[in-house]
């Protein structure tokens, strides 16, 4: 299906062709100033340097020759040679008939799809989810849903980091709190326990103690690198005791991501990619790549265009421990063999942008990834407080996931409850559904690499631009269409949707029309807050519609029948679009 700006280039392009100039100036631009017009043409500019004439001149001939165009309502040449476009109530209205019957709502789906692997998540067991990894989790969730939805094969990794240091802190302090357990007994040789020795609670009360008492005490640390270096060995008991570890922790990870509507494909572990890397660095050392550098092995990574030196990737410290930067390459080998991906997309603070250069270099370099694999960061900002600091509690900890979720789901529930009467289960329920909305486009609103404030009363906010504003606006349309239903009503999927016969219907007709370019503009961008753009504009125009038109009231049954179909189509590109959020809506607010 042709959108309406690629309708208008041909058109304009016809027309400078009758005019005797080039098509290729007959582009079409949206309005910058949509009190004049809706969309421009600026292609006269350009022309006039090659063929020597006046702009002006040459808009007013290509736009004499198209007036009377049906697509057309106006169209004119204005100095200094723009061409204002106007379109006309016929096409808005056709345009919409073709959206409401077309599966994707007239979005081109790609020719070729791809096989996306989307790395995002990233938590370390032991540990609970805190505000840092709310970003992340919405993020790429949302571009998960996005690209599945434009027809590629995608999957969405947690990545968890399961195999460093915080691993060896965990058993040494059990160890410490529980020196008579099999795990630490070398000479045991029995089945070990099914249950884990410890809960989620103990194991979030058990790292933080353990990190902040190996900093104090140099022996402390010792025995828990040892126990890391063992542990990686195969030592039988602690990788029983890690296996435990893992067990407590994803039930845990499972259950609050499931709490954000965000569900991954794929629950892949640093651990995994291990028996790649032994493999992976000879072949670095092979190809002349990797060399040592002060007893470390580092590959460099600087290319000519760079404007300045970029520090080496390294890849083996001196004392043989590997890196974050090797296991990410490794899991870019395990991808490979496993998923054949045309794209790999990561997540991650931007913080970390350098990393990334340094191992997509490497990759690219080193073949590691296929030579037409494109590799992708999204580096997102910080979630701030009011004082602009990353946000935390009132005494300065760092807030866990599960209570930011309560904290909004609070705040709304206060909200809905001021003015009606529910019961208390469905008030909650409701207040879940709109929370979780209020959270995530709160954060996709934003674009993922700036920072943001967390202001809880205004994303809460029935108002303006939020989530439940655009919540508000779907069941504002559900119960329209219910009220009409319970007296006796009956939407007619044959209705014909009519001309525009308001500034406001021509309005909502138009921004209608623009979903596909929303949709494209988010994928290619990986960019969710055009998403966000795109329905907090489509909530305004329909909001004016409903206050200045009385859909109900409306005498003239065939316009009626066009205002209920039109509000409906409203509703199923609203609801779509905050599928791709990561959110739905709930039946009545």
């Amino acid at each position: 299906m042709k959108k309406i700006i690629d309708i208008l280039k041909e058109k304009v392009s016809e027309g400078f062709v009758k005019a005797g100039y080039s098509e290729k100036y007959g582009f079409i631009t949206n309005s910058n100033r949509p009190d004049l017009c809706q969309y421009q043409c600026n292609g006269a500019m350009a022309a006039a340097k090659e063929y020597k004439k006046a702009p002006i001149a040459i808009a007013s001939e290509v736009a004499a020759g198209l007036t009377g165009e049906r697509i057309f309502e106006k169209i004119e040449a204005v100095n200094p040679g723009f061409i204002n476009i106007t379109v006309s109530g016929e096409l808005l209205a056709a345009q919409a008939a073709a959206m409401d019957t077309d599966e994707y709502f007239g979005l081109e789906m790609p020719e070729s799809p791809k096989t996306i692997v989307i790395d995002y998540g990233g938590p370390n067991v032991a540990k609970p989810l805190h505000v840092g990894h709310l970003r992340s989790a919405v993020i790429g969730e949302s571009v998960k849903r996005i690209c599945r939805y434009m027809g590629n094969k995608v999957l969405g990794d947690v990545h968890l980091g399961d195999w460093g240091l915080q691993i060896g802190l965990i058993i040494t302090e059990v160890k410490r709190r529980h020196p008579e357990l099999p795990y630490f007994d070398d000479s045991y040789t029995g089945g070990y326990p099914q249950e884990a020795p410890f809960t989620i609670s103990d194991l979030e009360e058990i790292y933080p103690y353990a990190s902040g008492y190996s900093k104090e005490h140099e022996d402390y640390m010792e025995e828990a690198q040892e126990a890391t270096a063992k542990l990686q060995e195969g030592h039988r008991g602690y990788r029983a005791l890690w296996q435990h570890i893992l067990d407590v922790s994803i039930t845990d990870l499972k259950t609050n991501y499931s709490r954000l509507d965000v569900e991954f494909d794929l629950w892949k572990k640093e651990s995994d990619v291990q028996p790649y890397i032994p493999d992976m660095v000879q072949k670095l050392k092979d190809d002349g790549l990797a060399y040592v550098s002060e007893g470390a092995l580092v590959v460099d990574v600087t290319e000519e265009s760079d404007k300045k030196e970029l520090p080496p990737c390294l890849i083996v410290k001196s004392n043989g421990a590997t890196l974050y930067a090797t296991t990410d390459l490794a899991t870019i080998v395990e991808r490979e063999k496993l998923y054949q991906p045309d794209q790999i997309i990561y997540l991650a603070d931007k913080r970390q942008s350098m990393h990334f250069t340094q191992v997509f270099r490497v990759a690219e370099k080193a073949g590691i990834a296929a030579p037409d694999v494109r590799l992708d960061f999204i580096g997102f900002g910080t979630m701030n407080g009011k004082d602009g600091k990353p946000f935390k509690t009132r005494d300065g900890g760092v807030l866990r996931l599960q209570e930011l979720c309560q904290m909004i789901n609070e705040e709304v529930l206060n909200k809905i409850t001021e003015n009606r009467d529910y019961k208390e289960e469905e008030a909650r329920e409701i207040a879940e559904k709109v929370g979780l909305a209020a959270l995530k486009y709160g954060d996709l609103s934003n674009q993922a690499s700036k920072d943001y404030i967390f202001d809880i009363e205004r994303f809460a906010s029935f108002e303006g631009n939020t989530g439940p504003y655009i919540l508000y606006t779907i069941v504002r349309i559900k119960s329209l269409l219910g009220k009409y239903k319970e007296n006796g009503g009956v939407l007619e999927e044959t209705a014909e949707l009519l001309e525009p016969v308001s500034s406001s219907e021509t309005d909502l007709y138009l921004t209608l029309s623009k979903y596909a370019d929303a949709v494209e503009s988010a994928y290619t961008e990986l960019a969710p807050h055009r998403i966000c753009q795109y329905i907090y504009e489509l909530s305004e125009a329909f909001n004016h519609f409903y206050h200045e038109t009385k859909i109900l009231a409306e005498e003239n049954g065939k316009r009626k029948a066009s205002y209920l179909k039109l509000i409906g189509l409203v509703q199923r590109v609203l609801e779509q679009c905050i599928y791709l959020l990561g959110f739905e809506a709930p039946d009545k607010m």
